[in-house]
């Protein structure tokens, strides 16, 4: 029989008290794509880390190709053939493609000959794998996706044979992905084991070839992918049946919370990147904003959110906010009954070294339960903070760790629960689920309706059109800092919302795109009377 290419035998890891990874056994194939899900915490992450040398096993055997293998670090795991693409990029910003691939790897004290190797195997990997990326760009000039290609790069110029990605989809675009799955079936074709650590249902069947199930620190199953389906992968990671559709009621919709008209932003670059957007959400209703990544729906955010300035009008329940940001700020949205979840939650949303009792508490310090006069209750913050963690599931529900021992979707939900629970007019959320997983999904999708459902306005930023198609009343489309135009969730898809992404108007011929904000009653407004 074929010697599995990675084989674990009784791993384990706990830090402190929490039991991280329980006396795991897995078990990969080479040439295969194989799949790792769970739910946050579950210690997806913790095991790939230590099979690339970031932590070390408090007990348990790794054998490489059926050798008994010591990982003590990651130049470890590079020798033994092992590269990692990590979901938040190991990238030097401001260095080349090149540079970076050679970076750690270079021949010699002179670095001009392993520019021109590494130039020559670039070459040859973008033309076999389709890892086209320019060798001479700078990496903070590339989109994401291509940030990611060079990762990929990074690690087979090290001559890596066994690849292990990390969420690698949280940030791409649909078509990124796709493109990105097309790379990985060329890698297995040629011999690459690769291990896919995902929370999307979608994407581990259409990629893998093997899926194991870990639940609560430990490897719960393995399965053929051909074997199996979403929704009993989910219920396996979950433990319960999990609902993988958003199940909630049309809206009713009341009067505008938040009217958008004529907003422009122009950065400090002198970019516009906002070009006259009109928008409107009313009470009762979620707004779905569509878009790739970049086109304008952050900088939208963030205006709304108070984080940067504009010109035009917002007005909220038919107030007017000041935008110049002399007057205006973080501050005065929450007085107004805004909410933010912001999409960067490590940059905008979390101070990552300060305990999450004290992150749940930012902005709202000063108020009650949290305040008393001029003094801060801190048992109070403690306290609140716990009962927040317990409904929203938080794991560990341990309000004294620093926000960073937490994984990426609790950290999501700390935020969540800070601003949810505030019982905003408003809500502005982007990404809610980026990173999240499956049972997270739901219970964060229900928790948005039931906003949606007191009564509260909702717009929603996000890159995965399956969550704006499945969670909007209305769809508005962003391209180059514009609205392309509305659609009805039940009156398009993702082929025409995807020309609209693209900046070309996807609707029927004849029949022009509703501009975003169209009073009732000129027949562009998808909520006027006689629409579906």
């Amino acid at each position: 029989m074929t010697e599995p290419a990675i084989e674990l035998r009784g791993i384990s890891k706990a830090f402190g008290p929490v039991q991280a990874n329980r006396d795991i056994d897995l078990k990969v194939m080479p040439g295969t794509i194989h799949g790792i899900i769970g739910e946050n915490g579950a210690g997806k992450s913790t095991l790939m880390s230590i099979l690339y040398g970031f932590y070390k096993a408090d007990r348990g055997t790794i054998l490489i190709k059926g050798r008994e293998t010591a990982i003590p670090d990651s130049q470890a795991a590079i020798a033994a053939g092992i590269g990692m693409v990590f979901q938040h990029f190991k990238l030097v910003q401001n260095f080349t493609v090149l540079e970076n691939v050679v970076l750690g790897a270079e021949e010699g004290a002179m670095l001009r000959p392993s520019l021109a190797k590494a130039r020559r195997l670039l070459r040859e990997l973008a033309d076999e794998y389709e890892l086209e990326v320019d060798p001479d760009e700078t990496v903070e000039n590339l989109s994401v996706g291509h940030q990611q290609r060079v990762e990929i790069l990074k690690a087979l110029y090290r001559q890596a044979d066994i690849l292990i990605l990390d969420e690698p989809t949280g940030v791409l675009t649909p078509a990124e992905a796709d493109h990105l799955f097309r790379i990985l079936r060329g890698l297995r074709d040629e011999g690459k084991t690769i291990i896919l650590i995902t929370h999307k249902l979608r994407e581990i069947m259409d990629v893998t070839d093997t899926v194991s199930v870990m639940r609560r620190g430990e490897m719960l199953d393995t399965v053929g992918t051909a074997d199996t389906s979403p929704e009993d992968l989910a219920e396996r990671m979950v433990g319960r049946k999990v609902l993988l559709r958003v199940d909630k009621r049309p809206a009713s919709p009341g009067a505008p919370v938040l009217e958008v008209e004529g907003l422009r932003v122009v950065d400090a670059d002198g970019v516009e990147r906002l070009r006259g957007i009109d928008l409107q959400v009313r009470a009762g209703e979620i707004l779905g904003v569509a878009g790739v990544a970049g086109n304008g729906q952050s900088a939208l955010l963030e205006v709304l959110g108070g984080i940067s300035k504009a010109t035009g009008t917002v007005r909220v329940n038919g107030e007017g906010i000041d935008l110049s940001g002399t007057r205006s700020d973080g501050r005065t949205r929450r007085a107004r009954g805004i909410a933010h979840v912001p999409e960067d939650r490590h940059r905008l949303g979390l101070i990552l070294d300060f305990a999450a009792w004290e992150n749940t508490a930012f902005g709202y310090h000063d108020k009650a339960p949290y305040s008393s006069g001029a003094m801060m209750d801190h048992k109070a913050m403690r306290e609140d903070t716990a009962a927040k963690m317990e409904r929203f599931d938080v794991r560990p529900p341990d309000p004294n760790l620093p926000a960073k021992s937490f994984s990426g979707g609790n950290q999501q939900k700390i935020v969540l629960a800070r601003e949810i629970e505030r019982n905003p007019d408003l809500l502005l959320i982007g990404q809610p689920t980026r990173g999240v997983d499956i049972g997270a999904i739901e219970f964060i999708h229900q928790r948005i309706v039931e906003l949606r459902d007191a009564g509260k306005a909702i717009l929603l930023v996000s890159v995965e059109l399956d969550e704006i198609m499945s969670l909007s009343d209305r769809i508005a489309v962003m391209f180059d800092g514009r609205i392309m135009g509305e659609r009805l969730p039940a009156e398009t898809s993702e082929g025409e919302l995807g020309l609209l992404m693209a900046g070309m108007d996807g609707a029927a011929e004849g029949a022009p795109a509703p501009k975003a904000g169209d009073p009732p009653g000129t027949g562009a407004d998808p909520l006027a009377e006689g629409a579906a």
